[in-house]
């Protein structure tokens, strides 16, 4: 009788410790899609990771951005111009506009241009 309840005890904390872990996991951070637009310049097709859900409706939400959809997992591959690195604040990826001014305002927000193939 002892050991049931040792048991049912060390199965119950297991399935405690293990539930916060889980529901992480299905909020994890994921991408963010959305059209890039403000009085500078714009409008480019980007996608933002990590983000949230809530930090891609705020995303949507900035300046005149629109059209901003979460997504699980990493941004597409397929058509990239080039990925602003932000370092701790995470990739913004372009998949239109020009190269070369994408890098100038990539240095206004604070991040390293790095140029990919389509």
């Amino acid at each position: 009788m002892e050991n049931s309840m040792k048991s049912k005890l060390i199965a119950t904390v297991a399935l405690l410790a293990i539930a916060p872990l889980a529901a992480f996991a299905a909020d994890g951070p994921g991408h963010c899609n959305y059209t890039q637009k403000n009085m500078f310049a714009g409008p480019f097709k980007v996608c933002d990771m990590p983000a949230s859900a809530d930090k891609c409706t705020e995303l949507g939400k900035t300046d005149d951005n629109s059209d901003a959809a979460h997504g699980d997992g990493a941004c597409p591959d397929a058509g990239r111009v080039g990925i602003c690195d932000m370092g701790d604040n995470g990739l913004r990826i372009y998949y239109d506009g020009d190269p070369d001014g994408l890098e100038i305002g990539c240095g206004f927000q604070g991040g390293e241009w790095k140029t990919t193939a389509k």
